[in-house]
């Protein structure tokens, strides 16, 4: 299949930029199906911003992450999770290693 330049208006600001051929065969091995909306310096702010409530521009909210001492190896991490003390904590690497271990939490 042959590609041929497109001229896009952009949804945010209303400049015209053009959609590559190169971009569009890119697009096409990706299986998008549809041609992009916004112009390249639109992508890049709306993609720097997210979304405005605290979320990342693909939907997904930030975790609020909270510091830790591992509790296998001693180092300074941070958990996705409030630890409540009752329970060990572990770097990513301890608990890869201890969960391969069979051990349940």
């Amino acid at each position: 299949m042959s590609f041929v330049d497109k001229s896009i208006q952009c949804s945010d600001c209303g400049a015209t930029f053009t959609f590559g051929a190169g971009e569009q065969e890119l697009f096409a091995q990706r299986g998008y199906t549809n041609d992009p909306k916004r112009c390249t310096l639109c992508r890049a702010a709306r993609k720097a911003q997210g979304n405005g409530n605290g979320s990342s521009s693909y939907g997904a909210p930030r975790r609020q992450m909270f510091p830790v001492v591992c509790a296998e190896c001693g180092k300074q991490a941070e958990v996705p999770f409030e630890p409540r003390g009752s329970r060990p904590v572990y770097c990513s690497d301890c608990y890869s290693r201890v969960s391969s271990n069979g051990v349940r939490f």
